[in-house]
């Protein structure tokens, strides 16, 4: 097996989640902007593609240093151990970007990584010519402050992608951010779990995927699934660890509703193809008419913000009469996610707590209302 320097990337302001769930797989690591660092084997680039939730992708370090100069980015990366990673017919693009860095010219930059890869490469395997019809390698040269990172990435498409959702709405919560919202929140398996704005059914899928222990990556490929020296026996095993630690007989009671019958159908369709088809219970419903008998459960929405022209005084009607539906449940957690700025004068009561998040690129906050606490179980009944 070897050793890795493994980066995990993030949306700004969850990389503590990520790390909280890059150590829960038994790895140390350090946290910076957007990313987590790490090391590990070919375990732990299979396991934290298949396990990892809120993360956006796992990218392998091939190199890291500091470039002032194209010479200095040329040679630097010329000297990195490239066969080690990429067989004679790889297929291996250049990305690039550059922030605060001498070197701005991301073209020229990615231009020069590339050819200082195919350099090392004819050293090695002594040709002069490379077809690139084999696995892909999607590289990536990143300078910050002028140091170069190149890494791998080992995902492919992202991992928000999980591979359930059949169709989605116009303007979709990513699937790594609804399962950050459900684990900052105090909900439990056994507790009630009501999204009243479910829209294509991102948050209860999610929460149902966490409920069960299901790992997120489960139905879906990898681009390191082709790698010559990611052994097919690696991903065969994570996968088996996977459905052992699935717990798919944990009872669970989770709604979803949503004002738009068409989104309610394109929730379904999704739980369905997710294998919650029976699971989730969806309905067309106003957030205004809900009501509940059960106790202590987790209300999470991410209702519309109210940005577009002629919708905001809709939207303001709308979180009014949502703080008077909910006011009744005071042994439910309520969390919203909306770039409101009103928010909590239109709901009717101030947040226990507010958590500045990114959905997409839209600055938000996380309104969070605790519920009472549910009494003690007495340990004699």
């Amino acid at each position: 097996m070897g050793k890795y320097q493994i980066i995990a990337t993030a949306a700004m302001g969850l990389e503590a989640l990520v790390a909280q769930e890059v150590r829960a797989l038994g790895y140390d690591c350090q946290v910076d902007n957007g990313k987590v660092i790490f090391s590990g084997d070919e375990y732990a680039i299979a396991r934290s593609n298949l396990w990892l939730r809120t993360a956006d992708r796992i990218k392998i370090i091939v190199g890291e240093f500091k470039a002032y100069t194209f010479d200095e980015l040329f040679e630097k990366t010329k000297a990195l151990p490239w066969e080690q990673f990429l067989p004679e017919d790889a297929e291996f693009p250049v990305l690039g970007k550059s922030v605060k860095s001498k070197l701005f010219s991301i073209s020229d930059c990615q231009a020069i990584v590339k050819k200082a890869i195919v350099e090392r490469l004819k050293q090695k395997y002594k040709k002069t010519w490379f077809d690139e019809n084999g696995a892909l390698y999607r590289i990536e040269v990143a300078l910050l402050k002028d140091t170069a990172t190149i890494t791998i990435d080992s995902s492919g498409i992202g991992l928000h992608k999980r591979g359930y959702r059949a169709d989605q709405g116009t303007a979709p919560l990513k699937e790594t951010m609804a399962a950050a919202l459900i684990m900052l929140t105090n909900w439990r398996p056994d507790r009630p779990f009501i999204d009243p704005f479910c829209g294509s059914g991102t948050i209860p899928i999610e929460a149902a995927l966490i409920g069960q222990n299901i790992a997120p990556g489960f139905n879906r490929d990898f681009v390191s699934e082709s790698w010559n020296w990611m052994p097919s026996r690696v991903w065969d095993e994570v996968r088996t660890e996977a459905e052992d630690l699935a717990k798919y007989d944990t009872p669970l009671d989770i709604s979803g509703s949503d004002i738009d019958h068409r989104m309610v159908k394109m929730a379904q369709e999704n739980a369905f193809e997710a294998g919650f088809g029976d699971l989730i219970q969806f309905k067309q419903m106003q957030v205004k008419d809900i009501s509940t008998k059960k106790e202590y459960g987790v209300i999470i929405g991410n209702p519309p913000y109210g940005e577009r022209l002629g919708e905001k005084a809709e939207v303001e009607q709308m979180y009014r009469e949502m703080g008077q539906a909910f006011r009744p449940l005071d042994t439910w957690s309520i969390y919203i996610l909306t770039s409101n700025e009103d928010f909590e004068q239109l709901y009717g009561k101030p947040a226990t707590k507010k958590r500045k998040l990114f959905n997409g690129f839209i600055k938000t906050d996380y309104y969070q209302y605790w519920g009472k606490r549910p009494p003690r179980q007495n340990d004699n009944n």
